[in-house]
């Protein structure tokens, strides 16, 4: 199970995202973890990532990559908002062979070409089942398909109207509004260059 199973969306806008999240098995691999997973984190680098992070730090939004790097102590997180960009990082993980499970959060079509690309197979495949319960209480997906980008739920919906009213009025592009979202996600797997179209689409309505 991970916390990025649960985004919201169509096939088309969740194309555009993949996170990923390195783990260690306590007991089992998690000798020499961290050296890993800072090695984790200097690839993702290299392939353009629109976030990182570390749970035990916080985000490229508000940290600088150095920073998180230094201060990584758990479970690291990367987002890539293209295939091509996910595919040359697998590549250069598969390469590493740092022994340790890494979990690929997007489409299932997607993500398995980019493995085959590099010569991989899913071991596991997650599925969300939704939401249950009194789901007449949530937002609506526009909303959802935003908030559900950071997997402990630490995305306000309030703030979420609030920014996409300010791009409808023009005083804040898209762009600008992601970054005011990215930084409530302190485990780095919010999609700031997905949320800016979904935001300017929110705010086009």
């Amino acid at each position: 199970m991970t916390h990025t199973l649960h985004r919201r969306g169509t096939a088309e806008n969740l194309r555009g995202d993949y996170a990923l999240i390195m783990l260690r098995a306590m007991g089992i691999n998690d000798d020499d973890y961290l050296p890993k997973v800072k090695e984790f984190l200097r690839i993702a680098l290299r392939h353009n990532p629109v976030n990182i992070g570390s749970e035990m730090k916080g985000c490229l939004y508000e940290f600088l990559p150095e920073e998180i790097i230094a201060g990584a102590k758990g479970d690291s997180h990367v987002v890539f908002d293209n295939s091509r960009a996910l595919t040359g990082f697998l590549k250069e993980v598969k390469e590493a062979d740092l022994g340790l499970s890494v979990v690929v959060s997007g489409i299932f079509e997607s993500v398995d070409e980019c493995l085959e690309q590099v010569g991989l197979k899913h071991h596991t495949g997650n599925f969300s089942l939704g939401i249950w319960g009194k789901t007449e209480k949530l937002p609506g997906d526009d909303i959802l398909e935003v908030t559900t980008m950071c997997g402990h739920g630490l995305i306000s919906t309030n703030l979420v109207k609030a920014v996409a009213k300010e791009i409808k009025t023009g005083t804040r592009t898209p762009e600008a509004a992601a970054k005011i979202l990215a930084p409530n996600c302190t485990c780095g797997v919010f999609n700031p260059a997905r949320a800016a179209r979904l935001l300017a689409a929110m705010a086009a309505k």
